[in-house]
């Protein structure tokens, strides 16, 4: 699975975004996509792990952070990603923990997680879909 290049320092949140603060139980860098476990941990979230928690995205970091560091998510709306984007495209929850990749990456066996759609080369408007259903 190919997932998209993200460079951590470019990561921003746009207008209009909602955002969350917690508690990172992971070391997590911005960017990545993440679920909140059952001690209210912020971790890395996975297309093809076997609980459905797992798979369910709560946010994208904006910034990095170890175990136990605070760490800000952007839940929905615009982000800035730090990537190069195919204006148009549905970028999905990767199995690689945390990543992002386009449709034609997701590869078999993974769960498909709708994490948002590309409004140009650089903003991805998230909006999570969780389905359910494996590929």
């Amino acid at each position: 699975m190919t997932d998209i290049v993200i460079t951590a320092a470019n990561v921003v949140a746009g207008s209009g975004a909602t955002t969350e603060t917690g508690i990172s139980g992971d070391t997590i860098t911005a960017g990545q996509v993440v679920y909140r476990n059952a001690a209210g941990r912020y971790v890395l979230a996975d297309a093809d792990e076997d609980t459905a928690i797992e798979r369910a995205p709560r946010g994208i970091a904006l910034n990095g952070a170890s175990s136990g560091q605070p760490c800000i998510i952007l839940k929905s709306g615009p982000i800035t990603i730090g990537a190069t984007l195919t204006a148009g495209a549905a970028y999905y929850l990767s199995d690689t923990p945390g990543g992002i990749c386009p449709l034609a990456d997701v590869a078999g066996g993974d769960y498909l997680v709708l994490v948002g759609l590309a409004l140009s080369t650089s903003v991805l408007q998230v909006g999570f879909v969780v389905t359910g259903v494996s590929t």
